[in-house]
């Protein structure tokens, strides 16, 4: 439902947070939610540490993947993380912007993934 709130400005009602936490994805997930795990880091860092399923794209890379995400947004709500949130956030707010919608950024990365989700994906 959108909901004007003056001639220059339009919100969706319903619209998810552009974030959420590591324990609520992961609530989600256990739910059946349909999930896209999208990790924004670098190669390297995903050589590192990753959690089991998600997909690397680099933030550089995502203007070019936004139409696999539109479709894949279109499926399922992608959930997009870094390591520590800030990547993430700004990634999530450049696709709503693009007009995808069922897309958030999950606050504290894949450090509060490992602290409260998981402890056996290792730190960094």
């Amino acid at each position: 439902m959108l909901k004007c709130v003056n001639e220059t400005t339009v919100i969706l009602e319903d619209a998810l947070p552009l974030e959420t936490t590591a324990k609520e994805v992961q609530r989600r997930i256990d739910g059946g939610e349909a999930i896209l795990l999208v990790d924004v880091r670098e190669p390297l860092e995903f050589a590192i540490t990753r959690i089991a399923g998600a997909t690397l794209i680099p933030m550089r890379e995502i203007p070019a993947h936004l139409p696999q995400l539109e479709a894949k947004a279109d499926e399922s709500t992608l959930i997009i993380f870094c390591h520590h949130g800030v990547r993430s956030l700004n990634v999530a707010h450049w696709l709503r912007e693009q007009g995808v919608s069922a897309c958030q950024s999950m606050a504290g990365g894949i450090e509060a993934w490992s602290i409260t989700v998981d402890p056996t994906v290792p730190r960094y």
